[in-house]
């Protein structure tokens, strides 16, 4: 059966600042969340699609990094079946899915938030090229957001560049919980030249999934005071990143790090997701920070690992450092060296 056509997306992961962490509804947010969208860490999706006459559904192949993987299967699976219900034109298509991360699965970056928004990018782009629909490029990356919400949240971040703001507020027009929307026009340039050293202290399975965690919040005695703090650190943020407020920046992340490990701890059951060298990093970055007097910060997502963030004016400081006192507290020295990105890119249209 000859193919129709073919496209592929590359789209970034992110590191969430203020952090997503519980539900409302379906996929939808307790509080905002605002997150930086990164460069090397980044999923490319490649779908060749063909017609088929059953038009029930949609059928599809997937490989991941080459290979057949039953987990990202069904994930993808579940994620095509509910993009079909809007976008009928599916369901009459088989679609051969190659989809590689720049990144290792288990380095303990969130995969989730790369991989389907590319996916969201790319069934976006063959129904409408199918259906024969113009979208201006805004209103193409905000339904591509919506779409990726619907199978990660963090995902409908990831469809736009440097800091990203996904959730209703008040004080901040074109909010929405049901996509994201971009904050680049309200950043201060000192945060536009900013780096994301990954510090790999664990690339094992966490004990306990983020789909897991984000349920026990539902019963977490602290889930309306999260939303709250929440919801007053995303408007402190965002004024942060406007005045160029490197302490007021790295107050709120930090802050934000250890209360979404403190909802770990007060979830039922409790988990523990951080590890010895972890605590072992923090502290040290502390003491450098003491000694020098120089403005980074850091934040963890939900697992062990630290993302330092920090200006370019600072970089050559930063490094040295890394390399002297923290890489040996790193899995096997493991690290990955990033910084602020411009979002997804169209890498291949046929």
């Amino acid at each position: 059966m000859a193919r129709i056509g073919k496209v592929a997306w590359r789209s970034p992961s992110n590191i969430a600042l203020v952090k997503y962490w519980g539900k409302k509804e379906v996929q939808l947010p307790l509080n905002p969340s605002i997150s930086m969208t990164l460069t090397q860490c980044y999923t490319e999706t490649a779908i060749e699609y063909t017609p088929r006459d059953d038009l029930k559904h949609p059928t599809f192949n997937l490989l991941f990094q080459g290979e057949k993987n039953v987990f990202f299967e069904n994930k993808i699976s579940s994620f095509i079946d509910v993009i079909a219900k809007e976008f009928s034109v599916l369901n009459s298509l088989h679609l051969d899915i190659n989809t590689t991360n720049s990144f290792p699965h288990s380095a303990g970056i969130a995969s989730s938030a790369s991989s389907l928004s590319s996916l969201a990018l790319c069934l976006l782009y063959i129904n409408n090229k199918i259906m024969g629909v113009n979208m201006s490029e805004a209103d193409f990356l905000r339904k591509a957001s919506f779409m990726a919400r619907l199978g990660s949240g963090s995902a409908c971040r990831s469809v736009f560049g440097s800091f990203v703001l996904w959730g209703e507020t008040v004080e901040i027009a074109n909010s929405s919980d049901e996509y994201a929307i971009s904050l680049t026009s309200q950043v201060d340039e000192k945060f536009n030249s900013y780096y994301d050293a990954i510090l790999i202290v664990s690339s094992g399975e966490k004990s306990i999934s983020s789909s897991q965690g984000h349920k026990l919040m539902d019963f977490n005695p602290y889930k309306d005071n999260r939303a709250n703090v929440g919801k007053s650190n995303a408007i402190n943020l965002i004024n942060a990143l406007k005045n160029g407020d490197e302490k007021m920046f790295r107050d709120i992340v930090e802050f934000e790090a250890a209360n979404l490990h403190a909802m770990f701890l007060t979830s039922n059951p409790s988990f523990i997701l951080i590890k010895p060298e972890t605590l072992q990093i923090i502290n040290k970055l502390k003491q450098f920070r003491d000694d020098t007097n120089l403005e980074f910060s850091f934040t963890l997502d939900a697992g062990p690992n630290i993302h330092l963030l920090y200006s370019e004016d600072i970089r050559h400081k930063m490094l040295s450092f890394i390399k002297t006192e923290l890489i040996e507290l790193c899995e096997n020295g493991k690290w990955i060296d990033d910084k602020i990105g411009i979002g997804p890119i169209l890498i291949d249209s046929q």
